[in-house]
């Protein structure tokens, strides 16, 4: 089998490396500091003006119809601008909720007016969303969420917390997941709505992670009306909506091809400092697994877009590509502070003493929300388990 990409694909994987070398300055990738994910006050800017630039092309949404805003791209083009942006660490990649998985889902579940008052602006990368699934006290088992939606009149009124709400305090509008059936079992009586993050009785507190950076909040919902327009698909299924909305964020190859940009700087950095090698003999070693970990992961991640081109649902493939790419994460940045040893843990870019702008430390503490973020290790390994290898429930 030939793994590489045919004409077509290898023209338009040079079209986006052109694309991004026009749009961003010429040290953004290697650049120090920490963004929050596209979400911080240092690149909040430039990341709309790129989403923005990617919309003006209809690179933004470009798999979805033409008459939503996108190309109706193939699934392999999406992949290869997932992989490309990932790699060049392009802003806004992985963040902009609303193209990843809020769009997709509106397309499957929204109502016509639905579609032609939101998702445009999606493709149009003007307006920005939040997605508010966890609670304090639901944040793995989301099936267990206790914030309430009660039908009154014309509307719902919503009451409740989510907490570690990615970039609700730069987005316009709220993907929720609240509860309209307190009677039913857990994984019915769900509802999805879009709510006006500017709505009255929303309340959004910064929550700063252990890197310094602040991408996450818990929102507060205070008595917050929203109409019945809002809701999303039918009511008390929105279980069944928001898992089949997960799946488009699992497709992992933004988290391999970070891996490989990582890697490769590690490599390049034991070359120009022998020492690390001689300080540390096994480090080849380490940085050979870890390449080989990140080949089998693309590959993974290559699999589920050719499982999506002939029509089949990647449900539990999803799983394996995103259990087995925030694990190697982890080791990734681990391996990278055991080659610098203790300067590996400094992040400041500004003293001159962090070697690779300090992203090897930033980068080790970040890996850690990576087995709990978007899924934990253990829900992926129960979806693999009961819908791949069709083992009973424990």
């Amino acid at each position: 089998m030939d793994f590489r990409d045919n004409t077509v694909l290898a023209e338009f994987r040079t079209e986006i490396r052109d694309f991004i070398g026009e749009h961003l300055p010429a040290d953004w990738a290697t650049r120090g500091g920490d963004d929050d994910g596209g979400y911080g006050a240092r690149a909040i800017d430039q990341t709309r003006a790129f989403q923005r630039a990617l919309a003006d092309r209809q690179w933004l949404t470009m798999a979805w119809p033409v008459e939503y805003g996108g190309l109706g791209a193939s699934h392999w083009q999406q992949l290869i601008m997932n992989e490309e942006m990932a790699y060049h660490r392009a802003p806004g990649v992985g963040s902009n909720m609303g193209v990843m998985w809020v769009g997709p889902a509106l397309l499957l579940y929204g109502s016509d007016a639905q579609k032609a008052q939101h998702v445009r602006a999606i493709s149009e990368g003007d307006v920005w969303w939040c997605t508010l699934y966890s609670e304090p006290g639901a944040g793995s088992d989301l099936a267990a969420m206790q914030t309430r939606a009660v039908e009154d009149g014309d509307d719902y009124v919503i009451n409740g917390q989510k907490i570690w709400t990615s970039g609700a305090h730069q987005s316009d509008w709220g993907w929720l997941a609240a509860r309209t059936d307190p009677d039913a079992p857990k994984h019915k009586g769900i509802t999805m709505f879009m709510v006006d993050m500017q709505s009255p009785g929303v309340t959004v507190r910064p929550l700063v992670n252990m890197a310094d950076g602040h991408s996450f909040n818990e929102v507060f919902f205070e008595d917050v009306r929203v109409p019945k327009s809002s809701v999303v698909g039918e009511v008390n299924r929105g279980w069944y909506h928001m898992a089949v909305a997960l799946d488009f964020e699992r497709s992992g190859i933004r988290s391999f091809s970070v891996g490989r940009r990582i890697v490769e700087e590690y490599a390049d950095y034991t070359r120009s400092h022998p020492e690390t090698g001689e300080r540390r003999p096994s480090l080849r070693y380490d940085l050979a697994d870890r390449a080989v970990e990140v080949a089998v992961g693309t590959h993974l991640a290559y699999r589920i877009t050719d499982l999506q081109t002939r029509g089949i649902v990647a449900n539990y493939e999803s799983s394996v590509s995103k259990l087995f790419g925030s694990e190697l994460a982890q080791r990734i940045q681990a391996t990278g502070l055991a080659m610098l040893g203790p300067f590996g843990a400094l992040t400041d870019v500004d003293d001159g003493w962090a070697p690779l702008r300090g992203r090897v430390g930033r980068g080790y503490v970040q890996a850690v929300s990576s087995t709990i973020a978007a899924g934990t290790s253990e829900i992926q390994r129960g979806i693999i388990a009961t819908r791949g290898l069709g083992l009973p429930r424990g």
